[in-house]
């Protein structure tokens, strides 16, 4: 069994925990609050006795050997090279930090401590992200790179109202960028590598976030264009040119579903079937990592998050989105 601790009692956390049920080797065995009230509810509910509302306590404890990092995005880094100098194994949400500084601290924790650190990246861990590999040959050279992800923040009609919460605030390393538009960057890096030279434009919102934006990146013989959003929503599918034939992915965070179409007007559905809740597989890749002896995921590794964070600083100093972490 591997003993979890979790760090952050939020929807996200819930979402989490709900989606390893098929998971006979993890178990919950902890939970850190900052405030002791909460603590005991959230562990409540899910049959827990061991709390905590202090972090080096927690990073200490016997109790654990891993944790699961949800709080706020300007906490992973801190946080998480805590639990790693104590011999414990992080999967952390996205992004994995604020800026690539902090992400190398935390690789340089990983590997000193010789434990595992892999980013919470759900998408490219999924069946049907495997099938988009799989199948990419089929549409010959490819030519376009292309997703969205813009999706109305339920915090956004409290900013309209005058009221800055954790989501636009950029004392948290928050914003389009950091909390959407990574989902359509890291599959990108997975598929393509890095990028050969990218643009990016923002808008800014006066709270110091950006509310939505785009890149256009270069990859040579290909070009790949993202667009992100917290402030509308859109309904595109993502997709993938080929000179062959066009892959359609119905949402790149999570696909479901998921067709070739070829240019002589043939259809093939490429759709797998998900057994599990989405965030069942990342779960399970990094417990299968800890029982394996492995230090790094060969899927969300270390050289994949480096480049998507480099992506992301490199979007953030063209279009002006600084946080107080990058001054740290």
């Amino acid at each position: 069994m591997v003993r979890f601790g979790v760090i952050g009692t939020n929807w996200i956390t819930d979402q989490l925990l709900e989606s390893v049920g098929g998971i006979p080797d993890f178990v919950l065995s902890a939970v850190y609050s900052r405030t002791e009230q909460r603590a005991v509810e959230f562990a409540k509910k899910y049959g827990v006795h061991t709390i905590f509302t202090n972090l080096e306590e927690m990073a200490e404890s016997d109790e654990i050997d891993a944790v699961y990092i949800a709080s706020p995005n300007s906490f992973h880094a801190q946080q998480g090279i805590l639990f790693l100098n104590n011999g414990k194994h992080v999967l952390c949400e996205k992004p994995l930090a604020s800026n690539t500084a902090e992400l190398e601290l935390m690789f340089q924790a990983a590997r000193k401590n010789q434990v595992v650190l892999m980013e919470a990246l759900k998408t490219t861990l999924l069946p049907n992200f495997q099938s988009i590999q799989d199948n990419l040959h089929k549409i010959g050279k490819v030519r376009r790179y292309f997703a969205s992800f813009c999706k109305y923040s339920s915090r956004y009609d409290a900013y309209r109202q005058g009221t800055v919460l954790n989501a636009f605030n950029p004392a948290f390393s928050n914003g389009s960028l950091m909390d959407l538009g990574v989902y359509c960057i890291y599959p990108m890096v997975v598929l393509f590598g890095e990028p050969d030279r990218l643009k990016a434009e923002s808008l800014m919102l006066e709270s110091g976030v950006d509310g939505e934006g785009s890149l256009l990146l270069h990859y040579g013989s290909m070009d790949a264009v993202i667009m992100h959003s917290k402030i509308t929503n859109s309904y595109l599918p993502a997709e993938i040119h080929g000179e062959d034939g066009t892959i359609i992915i119905d949402q790149i965070s999570v696909p479901e579903k998921v067709e070739i179409r070829y240019k002589n007007g043939e259809r093939e559905i490429i759709s797998r079937t998900q057994d599990h809740p989405a965030m069942h597989y990342q779960v399970q890749e990094f417990i299968d990592l800890i029982k394996t002896g492995k230090t790094e995921s060969q899927i969300n590794s270390y050289h994949r998050s480096r480049i998507t964070a480099q992506i992301v600083e490199e979007a953030r100093k063209q279009t002006g989105i600084i946080y107080p972490a990058d001054k740290r």
